[in-house]
């Protein structure tokens, strides 16, 4: 069997429900359709982009962030907002649209200040529930492609509440870092080998793009 590729977002999608990943990820019968809230979110995340990487004025409705970004880039250090990074299946680096890529990601800012590295996630939406296990897999592939980086400073940032959820790491952590991810992983392997994609019935529900599924609130 063929390594898995995986993101993030798409081992949460297997987390939260086997069989929407199956659906959705793995035949594409279904298709996520973009939210006002989603369209919103990947607006915010392009004005801030541009705004760290060459100063470009952020539009008036979101001038209000800048005071979340501004101590940021006052940081001395080299910045790759929006940066891609990808790892082959021996966790070594590898091109973002590499065929051998086996996990990869985009870090929303990143800044590189000597052995030190600064990671951010911009989120839009709820700070009731933060999942620092993003921060975790851009901790580790930033280690992979910049070997200078032994100290990574990592936070969500919840930019309608102005909340930071901050997380420390240092190289050391690294075996410790892939083992929060593991247990996961195995799971998705096996439902791949088994072909067996468990149902997960929660509230959620309801905004499943698998509406055929019979806990679906249409059925």
């Amino acid at each position: 069997m063929q390594p898995i590729k995986w993101s993030f977002s798409g081992l949460k999608t297997y987390i939260n429900c086997p069989k929407q990943y199956h659906e959705v990820k793995v035949l594409k019968n279904y298709e996520v359709k973009a939210t006002q809230q989603m369209l919103y979110g990947t607006d915010v995340h392009s004005a801030l982009e541009n705004y760290a990487k060459d100063g470009t004025e952020l539009p008036q409705n979101y001038k209000r962030f800048a005071s979340l970004v501004d101590p940021l880039l006052e940081i001395d250090g080299e910045r790759f907002p929006e940066h891609e990074m990808a790892l082959d299946i021996n966790k070594e680096p590898c091109g973002f649209h590499s065929k051998e890529y086996w996990v990869r990601g985009i870090v929303d800012l990143m800044i590189i200040s000597g052995d030190t590295a600064f990671i951010v996630d911009y989120k839009t939406g709820s700070d009731r529930y933060p999942d620092v296990k993003q921060l975790r897999l851009m901790a580790l592939m930033t280690y992979a492609h910049f070997p200078q980086v032994e100290k990574i400073k990592a936070g969500l940032m919840f930019v309608m509440h102005n909340n930071f959820i901050a997380e420390d790491y240092h190289r050391g952590q690294i075996s410790a870092l892939w083992n929060s991810f593991n247990g996961d992983l195995e799971r998705m392997k096996m439902s791949y080998e088994n072909d067996a994609w468990q149902k997960n019935p929660t509230p959620l529900c309801g905004w499943c793009p698998v509406n055929t599924c019979e806990h679906h609130r249409s059925r």
